[in-house]
């Protein structure tokens, strides 16, 4: 049996203290949303959801770099959690966004609305432990670190969940109705499976195995990216608001108008973080781990 070699230096780093805020936050929002089952509907569940994610990896981190098993997986262990703190810290900021917006109700001042409030505090804080850790293991310059611990590699990350994001609104937003707005689809669809691919397999060790340059293949799919990302940010807006006006009952409820406002503007962040990426892998080298 092998052996398991407990590391209590990790709990004390400053980063297991930053984790250890993830965890007391988290635990304390969907511990608050839960006295009033104050989560209902998908906007509810999803962020009962990203406080309930965020906490269970986060616990599963502790324990792992605790009794010495991170280095032992058969995965980068340093690019999945550099990957994860960037998720979840995109996760609790959406979710600190969103709860408020749909469940805390103008001029509330009920006891549900104070628990709801502090649900919401809890998940801001959330957010800026994530951000901390994101600061603390992003690779310094001259620094020999994996590829999702780069700015180019963090860029992956927020380019795949803005495009989950994007995919979570386009069936609202009644893409089908022109052949333009398809095309846009297109473009999501194939830039997020291609960066999709590209985390996992830096997770799993697998870029020295690929028989091209990995940064020569970096800079040319972000090339693509921002070409395709281009045209979809004056095609989608183009399509989907052409010789319309925003209907009233918009005011009150959500309606296809207002989530193909919300592809529009995210298309536009999706565009701006792939030039940025672009930039940042034109200038770097990167240092991949032999499988």
């Amino acid at each position: 049996m092998p052996v398991v070699e407990l590391n209590p230096r990790s709990l004390i780093s400053p980063l297991g203290i930053v984790r250890f805020f993830e965890i007391f936050f988290a635990c304390t929002a969907f511990s608050l949303v839960s006295v009033y089952h104050s989560y209902g509907g998908p906007s509810g569940a999803w962020c009962m959801f990203t406080w309930c994610f965020c906490f269970a990896v986060t616990v599963l981190i502790i324990l792992a770099e605790f009794v010495g098993m991170a280095q032992s997986l058969p995965i980068s262990w340093q690019d999945f959690t550099s990957a994860f703190s960037m998720l979840a810290a995109l996760m609790t900021f959406t979710s600190s966004v969103v709860y408020p917006s749909v469940f805390i109700a103008p001029n509330c001042s009920s006891t549900d609305c104070s628990y709801k409030g502090a649900a919401t505090a809890m998940s801001i804080l959330c957010f800026i432990a994530y951000a901390v850790e994101v600061g603390l293991t992003r690779a310094k310059p001259g620094e020999v670190s994996g590829f999702l611990a780069t700015v180019p590699g963090l860029l992956k990350v927020f380019e795949a969940y803005v495009a989950c994001l994007i995919f979570s609104m386009i069936v609202i937003a009644r893409y089908w109705a022109h052949p333009g707005l398809q095309w846009c689809v297109a473009v999501y669809s194939i830039c997020f499976i291609i960066t999709f691919l590209i985390i996992i397999l830096t997770v799993g060790r697998c870029l020295a195995s690929l028989p091209f340059p990995l940064e020569k293949f970096l800079v040319g799919f972000n090339i693509l990216a921002v070409l395709m990302y281009a045209t979809a940010t004056f095609v989608w807006p183009i399509y989907s608001f052409k010789d319309q006006t925003r209907p009233k009952a918009c005011d009150n409820s959500p309606c296809p108008w207002n989530y193909r406002l919300g592809v529009t503007f995210l298309t536009i962040f999706n565009l701006i973080a792939y030039i940025v990426d672009l930039v940042y892998s034109s200038k770097m080298v990167f240092l991949t781990t032999p499988a």
